[in-house]
């Protein structure tokens, strides 16, 4: 449109507006879960108001199995939190409103200049004579007689201070307080599934003990070639891991699995082997997949790969799904004997445990050697005394000589 007046001519142009990208408010919702997982309670890591990048993690989702992070979707500042604290929520459950920015929230910059000015401040500092210092008494200070008055007051006038809800450690020694905390749901499904597997399986411990003499030396032996080649530290779980994937495959029932709605035995083909990762937040069993495939170098990486996920909350469901047999190290924590539990719905679970240097009897002879005892608790319903005992020999075997897996004996 052109606007004409005596002495000029305007151009004018209309634009239709709508609302600024960075001002949009959005709604957040729970992803959505693996198929065996229904709902989960929400542990918040940013309030109402805070500033919050993109894939900034603005809450946790704890799952029966795993921790869901649910991470901002855009540069923004949190509108409103729709669950509270603790609260449970299924997948597509609204979880909280976010007003996007357009802009990532300003990192505070080091404070480089009183840094800087410090030095320059020194001279004048200098110049200032330092206040005397104070005499050291050479006499011990005049005792208080009965007569004076005591600036302390009695027991009986001092009133009684509330305790705080939590001591810090060492502090308020003797005050009998307690606190409560809640059971995240990974903790409470360790607990109803241990629970189960006592009430289901027949449960059996067996015992034996293995000299480490021999994987010790070919671990000082190796590790540097191997950590060159394959970039990867070699240690002991590996080695058990292929011990046990070798005697599962000699002993397939302790691989199976009873049914118990079909009254049937299931028999894998595969060997899948669950490891127990003890992290701050309680016990996760992420899976090494078909082992029976795997070389020591395999076996390393997945490991380390593992781990390193567990210690960062990084698994998924996927990675824990499954699972054939268990392994449980509890040796790292310095325990030299203990009975594990079988992870349902598997049949049978191995020990761990520290290694010990101890007196044995070798060829008639006293010798010192470093030994590890180690326990095979299994369903007695399924698997009898004497493949059990059969099973743990050959990972003993195993394990004292390496040998062994490399000629199939």
């Amino acid at each position: 449109m052109q606007i004409i007046n005596s002495s000029n001519i305007f151009s004018v142009r209309f634009f239709r507006t709508t609302a600024v990208c960075k001002d949009d408010v959005i709604t957040v919702k729970t992803p959505a879960f693996a198929e065996s997982v229904t709902e989960g309670d929400v542990r918040w890591e940013k309030a109402v108001g805070d500033t919050v990048a993109e894939d900034e993690v603005v809450c946790e989702i704890e799952t029966d199995k795993t921790s869901v992070q649910v991470p901002s979707p855009a540069n923004g500042v949190i509108e409103a939190l729709l669950v509270p604290d603790g609260g449970k929520v299924e997948g597509g459950t609204p979880l909280f409103t976010l007003r996007k920015t357009g802009a990532a929230p300003a990192k505070a910059k080091p404070a480089a200049a009183p840094a800087a000015a410090a030095p320059k401040a020194e001279p004048t500092v200098s110049a200032v004579p330092p206040p005397p210092a104070a005499p050291i008494p050479t006499q011990m200070p005049p005792v208080p007689s009965p007569s004076q008055p005591l600036t302390s007051k009695p027991v009986s006038a001092v009133k009684p201070t509330a305790a705080p809800p939590r001591a810090e450690a060492g502090a308020g020694v003797g005050l009998r307080s307690e606190h409560r905390e809640k059971m995240n749901r990974m903790r409470q499904r360790i607990a109803q599934r241990l629970k189960e597997a006592q009430n289901t399986c027949a449960m059996l411990t067996t015992f034996n003990e293995i000299d480490m003499s021999n994987i010790q030396e070919m671990r000082a032996r190796h590790k540097d070639a191997f950590l060159k080649k394959h970039n990867l530290k070699l240690g002991f779980m590996s080695a058990f891991v292929k011990a046990s994937a070798f005697a599962l495959q000699e002993q397939p029932v302790v691989n199976a699995v009873i049914d118990d709605a079909t009254k049937e035995v299931v028999y894998r083909d595969y060997i899948d082997i669950s490891v127990a990762v003890a992290t701050p937040r309680g016990l996760v069993v992420p899976v090494i997949r078909n082992v029976e495939t795997m070389n020591y170098a395999d076996i390393e990486r997945t490991i380390s790969e593992l781990g390193e996920k567990a210690r960062k909350n990084e698994l998924a469901i996927e990675d824990m799904d499954g699972g054939t047999f268990t392994i449980s190290n509890g040796g790292v924590f310095g325990s030299l004997f203990g009975t594990p539990i079988i992870n349902p719905p598997q049949s049978a679970i191995l020990g761990m445990h520290a290694i010990v240097d101890r007196p044995v009897v070798i060829g008639g002879k006293v010798e010192v050697r470093p030994m590890m005892y180690v326990a095979l608790t299994y369903d007695h319903r399924l698997i009898d005394g004497r493949e059990a005992v059969t099973f743990l020999r050959k990972i003993k075997a195993a394990v004292e000589d390496p040998r062994v897996l490399l000629l199939d004996l």
